[in-house]
């Protein structure tokens, strides 16, 4: 008898993993048929890499890293983590979300110690969150309530409960959004260095140009497409550039070549940089104070 293959199943994580999306799709139900959000997708994020997605709100952004994560289905196409399709609520995947969502009864340390997969031992998850903690900088508040701790450190808390799956692919949906401009640097700065330690394929949706700039490997920007009159011309974002970001990480946020790309992403998100659009002249030129 001859058996009959079978898709293999994905298993936890542990190592970084590639994530393709070939023709990915997706459209929610609506009063006239359907509303196409995403169509057409198709890119490859290198194990290890970290791939910053931006675009408007209501794009999609947050919809494409659900549908990588197994938290959301596409309706076109597919969507492969080392060539494995992606389950519901695939195990090789961790999400970190704008909100700490911390869990008010339990201290940080055990509130990290949700994350660790099922089966874990005990003394061996005892370990792995106080590492975690450590990597975070929280070793010293494992028994802390989060009322106690300040917005930043429930974030740092909030990614080591990510880590503690060991995930193949970390999904971020705009991280540090509610933060200070400040923490937020710090926490970006965090990142790098968690990911250097904890190295693993990383999808971060930002509405942050120079955020994404500072972390990413590359930059996708999704939008629709207009015609030449400014009307649709067919619904659902795709990908309108895909930016390498030159350098290594960390990066010097002065640089003048960063500048340079930050103004080509504000032009495609449709921010005017220059002030033209106000009648402002454009200088290159910065005047002596007192101005």
């Amino acid at each position: 008898m001859t058996a009959t293959p079978t898709t293999p199943r994905p298993t936890a994580g542990g190592s970084a993993l590639p994530v393709e999306f070939a023709g990915l799709g997706r459209a929610f139900a609506a009063a006239e048929g359907s509303r196409p959000v995403l169509r057409d997708l198709d890119l490859v994020v290198e194990a290890g890499e970290i791939l910053a997605i931006l675009g408007p709100s209501g794009c999609g952004k947050s919809t494409l890293l659900r549908i990588a994560g197994g938290l959301d289905h596409q309706t076109a196409g597919t969507v492969t983590i080392d060539g494995v399709a992606v389950q519901p609520y695939d195990t090789r995947c961790a999400v970190g979300f704008q909100e700490p969502r911390l869990l008010p009864w339990r201290s940080v340390a055990q509130n990290v110690a949700l994350g660790l997969p099922r089966g874990t031992a005990r003394s061996a998850g005892r370990e792995h969150v106080a590492r975690l903690l450590d990597l975070v900088g929280l070793a010293d508040f494992a028994g802390h309530r989060p009322r106690e701790i300040s917005g930043g450190m429930a974030q740092r808390a909030s990614l080591a409960r990510a880590l503690a799956r060991n995930p193949s692919v970390l999904l971020l949906d705009e991280p540090f959004g509610a933060l200070d401009a400040l923490t937020r640097l710090k926490m970006q700065d965090l990142l790098l260095d968690v990911h250097a330690a904890e190295p693993t394929t990383v999808l971060l949706v930002t509405h942050d140009v120079d955020e994404a700039l500072q972390l990413a490997d590359r930059i996708i920007l999704l939008g629709t497409d207009e015609s030449d009159e400014g009307a649709l011309a067919q619904p659902g974002a795709v990908i309108q550039q895909t930016v390498v970001v030159p350098g290594t990480r960390p990066r010097d946020r002065g640089s003048a070549e960063l500048a340079e790309l930050r103004g080509r992403l504000l032009d495609g998100l449709g921010i005017d940089r220059h002030g033209a659009a106000r009648g402002i002249p454009s200088t290159t030129t910065i005047p002596a104070f007192p101005y």
